[in-house]
């Protein structure tokens, strides 16, 4: 690597480390006084107590004693800006797409007229005490039948369905809900017990009208031998699933999801910059992405809030935003609690530092429109999407509103997958090479290279995932659902 340092932009007074920095070395005109680790920052002047650190030219925190030009910054000798309040007012921003020449995939269509890139089969427990049954039907019907004709057969469990009250009980219903309508499923077998809370009569009028033939229910109370019962309803939906072909549509089909996951100090200038790349790409050729991580947009949000598109767009992410911190406080938790320790590792300082880093996987296009949890996405272009931060609960809610795959930058790595495929994009080479098992693409060979390579080459990995290339979490079959939980369980 010839680059060792970054200035991020021209108004820091901070730069980041590359590579590990050794006391003494002279970078960027400064001679460090300590060493810096990789993806940790430095200071390019003296900087007095309560004075600003600038990074990606805002303001990430503020210095709690005075720091020395070329010493290193972080969570010992700064702290956040961020108060529990904030008034938030609309200063539009200019957000032109520049027209890019689109791509085709080859996908599934749908009666409804949605696409899958993938064509499996689910079985969907209603209620975690069904769970084991549900590996069971598909381990038998595996052995039974394998799996020609479909792209897999997978069930997808959680501990839910029962014992919850409020919007606990309706949150879970309607994840599920939204997984079995999700176009990556060919056909669902739809799991009960019968006598749990999330009933299934209420489960089936809640899904609306379905097609008998590819969503079917099995309720394990009312059969004499429920794995034999759901053995032979998978074989019944797998007959319908066979028939279905890949055609060739636009890209503009494609909904993409934006996520990072175990960030660190280099997530904010490779891998979040090149998704956010990605996002202006596919958003220019008529598609959609969705960013959610709602806590990992506090200290960024007057950010997202100038590019919605107009005021009405305006005042639903000054919602998303307000409802998330309102829920911290109904719990008795600091809004600001963030980041995790391997942020921090990682060189991540505050919250602020985080999110101005996380936000940058939405690009700079226009926000067209704010999901909550009741909704699919249904606008093209870039939708701001309802949810938490962790990795299992953010990627469950990004798939289930919608989402073909989803974009997972990581500076620590991760294993982890949702039920739709999951990229995970690196953001140093380092990682990439280690764990090559889990990672998809090394975002870090933008500090080899240039952006404009790497997207492309980007833009080919989601195409050649569309058209069916397997993503690490699926060749490994790390593939789970978390319901994101807020209320009392009985």
């Amino acid at each position: 690597m010839s680059k060792k340092t970054i200035i991020i932009n021209p108004l820091d007074n901070v730069a980041v480390a590359l590579c590990d920095l050794k006391k003494g070395e002279v970078h960027e005109g400064i001679t460090l006084v300590e060493d810096i680790t990789k993806g940790h920052k430095f200071t390019l002047r003296d900087i007095k107590k309560g004075e600003n650190i600038i990074k990606y030219g805002n303001p990430i925190a503020c210095a709690t004693a005075d720091i020395s030009k070329g010493a290193h910054v972080h969570t010992h000798n700064v702290h956040t800006n961020l108060s529990e309040n904030l008034e938030y007012s609309y200063n539009k921003v200019p957000t032109d797409v520049k027209p890019v020449k689109g791509r085709k995939v080859k996908v599934y269509p749908r009666a409804n007229g949605d696409v899958g890139i993938r064509n499996e089969i689910w079985v969907i427990p209603t209620v975690g005490c069904v769970n084991g049954q549900a590996k069971l039907i598909v381990e038998k019907f595996k052995s039974k039948y394998g799996v020609k004709g479909c792209d897999g057969v997978f069930t997808y469990t959680h501990p839910y369905g029962c014992s919850q009250l409020g919007d606990d009980h309706e949150r879970t219903k309607l994840i599920l809900q939204k997984i079995v309508k999700h176009p990556n499923a060919g056909g669902v077998l739809v799991l009960g017990l019968g006598c749990e809370n999330n009933q299934m009569s209420a489960f089936k009028e809640g899904l609306g009208k379905v097609d008998e033939s590819r969503i079917k229910f099995l309720v394990c109370q009312e059969v004499e031998d429920e794995i034999e019962s759901g053995v032979k309803l998978l074989k019944e939906i797998s007959e319908t699933v066979k028939k279905d072909k890949r055609e060739e549509r636009d890209i503009s089909c494609l909904k993409v999801g934006l996520k990072c996951g175990g960030s660190d100090g280099l997530s904010g200038i490779t891998a979040n910059p090149l998704v956010g790349l990605f996002s202006d790409y596919i958003v220019a050729a008529g598609g959609t992405t969705v960013l959610s991580e709602v806590p990992e947009m506090f200290g960024a949000e007057q950010l997202l809030m100038n590019r919605a598109k107009d005021e009405k767009t305006f005042n639903k992410v000054v919602k998303l935003i307000n409802d998330f911190k309102d829920y911290f406080r109904r719990n008795g938790q600091t809004v600001y609690e963030n980041p995790s320790p391997g942020n921090k590792a990682g060189g991540i300082t505050t919250l602020e530092d985080k999110s101005l880093g996380c936000t940058q996987k939405s690009g700079a296009g226009p926000v067209e429109d704010v999901v909550f949890d009741d909704g699919f996405v249904t606008e093209k272009g870039l939708n701001l999407l309802n949810g938490p931060g962790n990795d299992m609960c953010a990627v469950t809610n990004i798939a289930a509103a919608g989402c073909h795959l989803v974009l997972f930058t990581t500076g620590r790595g991760t294993p982890f997958g949702g039920f739709v495929p999951t990229l995970k994009i690196a953001t140093n080479s380092d990682l990439a090479k280690n764990k090559s098992n889990w990672i998809d693409f090394n975002a870090g060979a933008v500090l080899e290279s240039d952006f404009e390579t790497q997207l492309e080459k980007l833009i080919d990995l989601v195409v050649d995932t569309a058209n069916g290339k397997l993503a690490k979490n699926e060749i490994n079959e790390t593939k789970e659902i978390a319901i994101f939980k807020t209320g009392v369980t009985l």
